[in-house]
This record gives C-alpha cells, sequence and structure tokens, in this order.
C-alpha cells in the first residue's frame, strides 16, 4: 500500500456496526460521519465557519466540475482546495464517475476512459483514470476517489458487469499515479444491485490495497430492499481495518442502516437542497416552511435544536424569507438541516454504544418513511 497520512481507528464494534476515528492532516472526526457536499468548493449558501459551527469537520467536493472549472491549475496556484474555499476541516473529493453517468448517451466511455462535451462550453473533454487522479492530487484533498464507471437502474447484469470490470482496470492504473503521503486514494465496489458483482469487485479491489473503500453506484433508483441487502453483503468483503464509504447516500433512515451494516462514511445534497426549497429536518419530521400555517409560528424550526437558526429566528420569519424571495433563507435553513444532520449522527454513534440502535431505527422511520419510486 502507498503510505499515507490517514489513519483509520475502530475504537468499539457490536455486530457490523462500529465507532472509530478518521485522522487527516487537516484533523480527526468520528465515525460513523456524515460529510455535507460542497460540489464546487463551496457549501452552498454558507460560509465555511457556518459548517464547522454545525459539527461538520470533513466535507466533499468534486474532481469532475472543478476541473472543467475553475480548473484544478487554478485551485493548485492557490495553495490547494482547503485554501482556495478557507476549509479549516478535512476535503474529500469525488472523481466524476456518477457525473459522467449523468451525461448519459452524450458520454462516450471505453477502457481508456470517458469522452464528453463540457456542460458549461461544449468544449470536448476527455477523463482518464490517471487524469482524475493527477486532477484531484493537484486540488489537494485529503481523501481521493479511483475514476470509477457507475451505471444507471436498471442496467443488464452484462452491462453492469462490464462496467465493473473496468472499474478495476481504471482501479489499477489509478494507483500508477503518484499520491502524495497527505492523500489517500480510495478503491470503489461496483456492481449494481448483483451481490456477486459487488463480491467480485470488492475483493478485487481489496487485492490492491487501498487505504479505504467506497461503496458507489447505489441510491440510483434501486428498491430500498436490494439498496440495504446490496451494502451489508458489500460491507462483509471489505478490509475490517479499513474505512468504507457509501456515496451519495443521505436519507435518515439510509444513514442509520448503513451505520449498522458497517458502513463509516456517508455524503448527500439532501439537508442543503432541502433547504434551498423550503424544507428543515427535525427530529418530529419534516417540515414545508413555505406552508401559510407557519406564518403566525413565534417558535423555533425544532425546541430541541442548538444551532444558530435556533436560537435566534422563528419559523414566521423563515417563512417571510422564503415567500419574499430573501437568500437569507436558504442560509438559516441550510444551517439547521446541516446541524440536524449532524445531530442524528451523534444519536446514531450514542445508540451504538448504548445498545439502543433499534429503539432510534424505528424512531425514525416513524417519521422519515421510505418509499419506493
Amino acid at each position: 500500500m502507498a503510505q499515507t497520512d490517514l489513519v483509520f481507528s475502530c475504537n468499539y464494534q457490536r455486530g457490523k456496526a462500529r465507532l472509530g476515528t478518521i485522522r487527516t492532516v487537516h484533523g480527526e472526526f468520528e465515525t460513523p460521519v456524515f460529510m455535507p457536499v460542497g460540489t464546487q468548493a463551496t457549501v452552498k449558501s454558507v460560509l465555511p465557519e457556518d459548517v464547522l459551527k454545525t459539527g461538520s469537520k470533513i466535507i466533499l467536493s468534486n474532481a469532475y466540475h472543478l476541473y472543467l472549472r475553475p480548473g484544478t491549475e487554478t485551485v493548485k496556484a492557490a495553495g490547494g482546495l482547503h485554501r482556495f474555499m478557507n476549509w479549516k476541516g478535512s476535503t474529500l473529493t469525488d472523481s466524476g464517475g456518477f457525473q459522467v453517468m449523468s451525461l448519459g448517451s452524450t458520454v462516450k466511455v471505453t477502457d481508456e476512459g470517458a469522452s464528453f462535451r463540457s456542460h458549461i462550453d461544449g468544449s470536448e473533454v476527455f477523463f482518464s483514470p490517471e487524469i482524475s487522479v493527477r486532477a484531484q492530487v493537484d486540488i489537494g484533498a485529503d481523501i481521493i476517489m479511483c475514476f470509477d464507471q457507475c451505471v444507471p437502474y436498471p442496467v443488464s447484469k452484462e452491462v453492469a458487469r462490464k462496467a465493473m470490470v473496468r472499474t478495476t482496470l481504471w482501479a489499477e492504473r489509478a494507483k500508477s499515479v503518484p499520491v502524495p503521503r497527505s492523500q489517500a486514494l480510495f478503491g470503489i465496489v461496483q456492481g449494481s444491485v448483483w451481490t456477486d458483482l459487488r463480491k467480485e469487485s470488492a475483493l478485487s479491489l481489496s487485492r490492491l490495497d487501498f487505504p479505504g473503500y467506497a461503496i458507489g453506484g447505489l441510491a440510483v433508483g434501486e428498491p430500498k430492499k436490494d439498496f440495504y441487502e446490496i451494502v451489508r453483503s458489500t460491507v462483509g468483503y471489505l478490509p475490517e481495518d479499513k474505512p468504507r464509504y457509501l456515496m451519495g447516500v443521505g436519507h435518515p433512515l439510509d444513514l442509520i442502516e448503513g451505520s449498522l451494516s458497517g458502513v463509516d462514511m456517508f455524503d448527500c445534497v439532501l439537508p442543503t437542497r432541502n433547504a434551498r426549497h423550503g424544507r428543515a429536518f427535525t427530529f418530529e419530521g419534516g417540515l414545508n416552511i413555505r406552508n401559510r400555517k407557519f406564518a403566525g409560528d413565534y417558535g423555533p424550526l425544532e425546541e430541541s435544536c442548538d444551532c444558530v437558526t435556533c436560537k435566534g429566528f422563528t419559523r414566521a420569519y423563515l417563512r417571510h424569507l422564503l415567500v419574499a424571495g430573501e437568500t437569507l433563507a436558504s442560509t438559516l435553513l441550510t444551517i439547521h438541516n446541516l446541524r440536524f444532520f449532524q445531530r442524528l449522527m451523534e444519536r446514531i454513534r450514542e445508540s451504538i454504544l448504548e445498545g439502543t440502535e433499534e429503539r432510534l431505527r424505528e424512531s425514525i422511520l416513524e417519521v422519515y418513511p421510505f418509499r419506493e419510486e
């Protein structure tokens, strides 16, 4: 394994669920952990210090977007991602595999890499495993990801297998790119909803001895029962002494199920995207603050919440901001939602330690039931 400054420690385990810490050169955080998404080197509508105050210690950005704009050379010249965006905590960059999949038929994928046109100016772009890793090295995130081929759902097993094999091939090539000790390169497991493909992918990547592993290609429309089965099964084939990251997953119930299955890291746009649409998360259920009933409600979003928003602003005021089109609404709701997700992770970690995870699961399921699409 390439030498890295990233250190993962499993401090407690019961069943598959475990509590740990991850240390990077930019700090230490407890796991299971939720990472807010700052795709383009910003968590939308909030300052970096706002994010830190919610209890968030690591955020995610995306190499695909930063490669296209402003360009990785600009980020590197600024001193790397942390200085560029003035973020004091740890960072992770996704490689762009999911974004390439979202381009649909406009992208051409071969064993060499992916060819597509920029959504910004229409210019031709080629992304390979080597280019993706070099871009992330220049960006300077603490944790970086191998370029993978993610497939949509539904998809045939033949197509899923081909993408899985290609992802392993790309991971082997990614390993050939020099990565500084300050950065840790993770492999990404693919295989869609087939447990045998996921097993093959996980075991193949494990032999490459990465500092950590991600489970990708889920939460793209597959049934929840398949989703949970894949996560539980895949975790069993990944090394116990390395962190496990479930990519793009953030429904409250998913965070609990994933944590109890042995996942250590999660990320999702759910808290920030919902905030921009006027929706708040609470432990009593979701709130649509645009609703007229909140016009005369002078209580906080959530009585038990300790965030800046709940300490100083009322539901009536937040609704006023939303109806008036004031951007402060997005800022205040984002702060609250990010704090909710960090409070949820705190409760998950506490429940694992105290043996009350089933009670927590039931309470979250009651107010945030999942619905099949």
